[in-house]
């Protein structure tokens, strides 16, 4: 996969960055959505693909990008499709700070290092290629004001944004209702996007789909249905040691 264009994943994480502070908004559920971002990206790719509430391998060759082709062999381990909504229930803790470390190690932002209390070991994150970052949040903008139906990778982005609660953050107070608005409608316009959209707000909301809003099931479930599929509680990226300060 090349690289000259950022994956779903670090765009959800760059729209999440808050330039004033260095830290993630809406870091609980933002470790959702970068793990339905993950299978966007891999849909995107032909890795994958939605059969329908559960996701299934059909292509299982590496995409070359080191953390997604660690989601599909772990999606290829199953055996059989995976539910979106058990997959992105799993524990996912960490995946900010894996992206937030790769984006560091390719120039994308600057870690700084810090204390809080003047004890404790904190790290923030500032973007230093700023263009990239302006023209994630032009795109998104030119979908919510133009009304144009935008193409699968906007949409799956603006669809992840909204589910994450990214809302009030890209468009606060009452002059960024509209927009937030336009922002949620463009869940329609991609149907992985929106179905991993759907998965994450349903997580968040401690229900599990079969099929969609038949049965409920706590956080706690989806992390044993998670780690029967083999997901680790942890990365062995070094980054994950760090403490990163959020809103």
């Amino acid at each position: 996969m090349g690289r000259s264009r950022r994956t779903i994943p670090e765009e959800l994480l760059l729209l999440a960055l808050d330039p004033a502070t260095g830290t993630t908004a809406q870091p609980q559920s933002l470790d959702l959505g970068l793990a339905g971002a993950q299978l966007v990206e891999l849909a995107l790719a032909g890795r994958i693909a939605p059969d329908g509430d559960r996701i299934a391998v059909v292509m299982a060759r590496p995409t070359g990008d080191p953390t997604l082709d660690s989601a599909l062999e772990l999606l290829r381990r199953r055996g059989s499709p995976v539910r979106a909504v058990h997959w992105i229930g799993g524990p996912r803790l960490g995946l900010r700070q894996i992206y937030l470390a790769h984006l560091e190690r390719c120039g994308m932002v600057h870690a700084v290092a810090g204390q809080m209390c003047g004890v404790l070991p904190t790290t923030r994150y500032q973007a230093t290629e700023t263009a990239i970052s302006r023209d994630i949040r032009a795109r998104l903008d030119s979908a919510i004001r133009t009304g144009v139906p935008p193409d699968p990778r906007t949409a799956a982005l603006a669809a992840l944004a909204h589910a994450v609660g990214l809302g009030k953050h890209l468009y606060p107070g009452n002059e960024g209702r509209s927009s937030r608005s336009r922002l949620r409608d463009l869940i329609r316009h991609d149907p992985m996007g929106g179905l991993v959209a759907h998965a994450v707000m349903d997580v968040q909301n401690g229900v599990a789909a079969q099929p969609r809003r038949s049965t409920t099931a706590t956080p706690d479930n989806g992390s044993r249905h998670a780690a029967a599929a083999g997901v680790p509680m942890q990365s062995h990226h070094g980054a994950m040691a760090r403490a990163v300060v959020h809103h």
